[in-house]
């Protein structure tokens, strides 16, 4: 990873401002951060907080935090298991830097490892193949482990990028909160209420009555977060490996730059065995087990791929329609106990042994029960802060209509008598109460209507009564025979 990469990513420089850097770099010399500086493209404080907030790259196996034997052990299973033979390709895969690949193949010939097989040119182009030990080795190590991928980080250092990534480094303020829940009609005391929580970085329970954006508010939090965190491919543990960066939850950023040129004159690195993201934010439903909040041990494989609470750290985890899990929610608040309070996990290999990790993820609990029924007091202590989302009032459920409205193209066609009549209608002749979901239900099959019978859009009164029909359900003894009856 790319200093230049990750500051265009963060939005403290533009890609112009590197290439310029770039150029002024290979006149006059220096790094590539002190000629922006010199440019004026960044403030030298602001320079230095980001770069002491990226992993550093290592410049020798020492500095990996891996032992020599572990690292080899990894080039022999890659080279075995993927088409890969030079010095550039190795670094690739593991995510080392040149200089420490080239170390490595080093003490790996001298240990009659590996052989060289030739060059198409250059030293990091040096071709090399496995000896009969070598391969012999390869096979030793793949039944201890199959993974082959970028190399580990130590356990250690994951905690410490865990600490360091915090999510309250955040700077949460109304403004922005304001800016994230812009386009939905949320009030000002609602923003009051949640941007303490957000800023806390402390559980988080969202309840009310069903279909009043509840989830529409716990994921619109994730544009609160700017900074970018660094997320390791794999851990160490106990000579165990634990996967974490997972690319179905985590958002890489350098696909967002702009790709920088080559050249070994720029490349201030940061350590590419870990991937810069978007503070992650992952929503888990109905499907959520307490299974996947422990450690998932490949057996056939022999490592592991991190719990989905470990995935979240430095992020938000939204458990959506909380009490309806197939795990009881006592059972998975009981899981919790201990991370709620004390900011510490426990996860345990299976071999018996157990290790520490922070607890750096938001868990946003969002539920239409109520909480009473859902944990006793002593699990609601433990979540701070509680948030009711409840019914909008008439006017804001106006507003809401007539926002739907616009954006379905019957914004022309909509009249205060036409709301004020569906209104009544919901409240007085269904008995229902107003929720910020029934614009979008009851336009969207207003709009379907029309364009069945091929007439111009409209708030037509028996589409409206079609519509507002739909939201409700009669009783058995109400209902009109079926076919099935009538037969």
């Amino acid at each position: 990873m790319r200093i230049g990469e990750l500051l265009v990513a963060a939005g403290l420089v533009s890609a112009a401002d590197v290439s310029a850097a770039i150029g002024r770099q290979r006149r006059e010399g220096g790094r590539l951060g002190q000629n922006l500086v010199a440019m004026g493209a960044v403030d030298a404080d602001a320079l230095a907080a980001f770069i002491d907030a990226v992993p550093p790259e290592p410049l020798s196996a020492r500095e990996t935090g891996i032992d020599e034997k572990s690292l080899v052990d990894l080039i022999l299973k890659t080279m075995t298991t993927r088409p890969v033979e030079t010095l550039a390709e190795l670094s690739a895969a593991l995510r080392l830097p040149p200089k420490v690949v080239s170390d490595l193949v080093d003490f790996a010939v001298r240990g009659q490892l590996l052989g060289l097989a030739g060059s198409s040119g250059g030293a990091m182009a040096m071709r090399y193949e496995m000896t009969d030990a070598g391969k012999r080795r390869a096979q030793e190590a793949l039944g201890r482990s199959q993974y082959v991928g970028p190399a580990p980080v130590p356990l250690d250092v994951y905690a410490h990028w865990l600490q360091r990534q915090k999510i309250t480094n955040e700077a949460v303020n109304v403004e922005v909160m304001q800016q994230a829940f812009e386009g939905l009609e949320v009030p000002r005391s609602f923003i009051d209420q949640i941007g303490p929580a957000v800023c806390s970085g402390r559980a988080l329970l969202m309840y009310g009555p069903p279909g009043n954006g509840k989830t529409s508010v716990a994921q619109r939090l994730e544009r609160v977060f700017r900074q970018i965190i660094y997320i390791p491919h794999a851990v160490a543990v106990e000579g165990q490996i634990m996967q974490v960066f997972d690319p179905d939850v985590h958002q890489p950023v350098l696909g967002e730059a702009p790709s920088l040129l080559d050249g070994g004159l720029h490349r201030d690195e940061a350590d590419a065995r870990f991937v810069a993201c978007r503070r992650p934010f992952i929503v888990t439903g109905g499907e959520l087990t307490l299974e996947m909040l422990d450690l998932k041990h490949e057996p056939l494989a022999n490592f592991y791929v991190a719990p989905l609470h470990i995935k979240a750290s430095g992020g938000c985890l939204l458990i959506d329609d909380f009490g309806r899990q197939l795990v009881s929610p006592t059972v998975l608040l009981n899981r919790w106990i201990v991370p709620l309070e004390n900011r510490v996990d426990y996860l345990k290999l299976h071999t018996g042994k157990s290790f520490q990790l922070p607890f750096e993820a938001v868990v946003i609990l969002s539920t239409n029960l109520a909480p009473s029924d859902l944990m006793d007091p002593a699990f609601l202590r433990r979540i701070p802060y509680k948030l009711e989302v409840g019914a909008p009032a008439p006017e804001t459920w106006r507003r809401i209509f007539a926002g739907v409205a616009r954006a379905h193209g019957l914004g022309e066609r909509l009249t205060d008598p036409v709301v004020s009549g569906i209104i009544k209608t919901l409240t007085e002749a269904h008995g229902l109460e107003l929720a910020a979901f029934q614009p979008r239900f009851i336009i969207e099959q207003i709009v379907a209507g029309c364009r069945f019978r091929g007439v111009p859009l409209d708030f037509l009164p028996e589409l409206v009564d079609y519509a507002i029909g739909n939201l409700v359900v009669s009783a058995a003894d109400e209902r009109a025979p079926t076919l099935a009856k009538v037969a």
